[in-house]
């Protein structure tokens, strides 16, 4: 079994709004995040990810810049991250973003058109954010190349179902009842998300 599965049987999960929220080192770095979780994670996004003809790695503040950082040191792609704070700088795109428990305003800046992009998260759970981002960058005229997240949730609400983007993830899971599942194939998910 590898680190990053082994770690979600070890994080905690807590309630927000009706949410169970799994509060995991990649996610939140809460508990501790260990250099070998992250270096196991970061490897595993390297071989995962189309990362032919990408310009630039986008990512949403703030669990995804340290994934992303790293991505950005070991394949030199330059990295962009999608703010919560508005800097009124040329170009720059504001989108929604709403997620299972919070709805705020992202900023980008530094994608243009024609730019060719890796998405980059830390878990897609409702979908909500990378929905608002890929409409974002579509608007922009950036060419989303792949989209990758180090964990999926897949007993929720999923935004990206109808998306015409695949999203790629190290590790599909299902929190239900305080208990954290983790799926390996498309007929264990059927029996679990039913």
């Amino acid at each position: 079994m590898e680190q990053l599965e082994r770690s979600v049987h070890d994080a905690p999960i807590i309630e927000k709004d009706d949410y169970e929220y799994l509060v995991h080192p990649i996610s939140n770095c809460v508990p501790v995040l260990e250099p070998s979780l992250l270096r196991e994670v970061v490897t595993r996004i390297v071989r995962a990810a189309d990362l032919e003809n990408v310009d630039k790695i986008v990512t949403p503040a703030a669990m995804g810049i340290h994934i992303s950082t790293a991505v950005s040191l070991t394949t030199d792609i330059p990295l962009v991250v999608i703010r919560k704070r508005e800097y009124g700088l040329e170009g720059e795109v504001s989108l929604t973003q709403e997620t299972g428990y919070s709805k705020s305003e992202m900023y980008i800046n530094d994608v243009d058109e024609g730019d060719n992009v890796l998405l980059l998260d830390d878990m897609l759970s409702t979908g909500g954010t990378l929905r608002a981002i890929t409409e974002a960058l579509e608007s922009i005229g950036a060419t989303i190349v792949d989209i990758v997240v180090a964990m999926r949730k897949v007993d929720g609400g999923d935004a990206m179902v109808d998306s015409e983007y695949d999203v790629s993830s190290l590790l599909d899971i299902v929190v239900r009842d305080g208990e954290v599942t983790v799926i390996r194939d498309e007929e264990e998910r059927q029996l679990v998300t039913e």
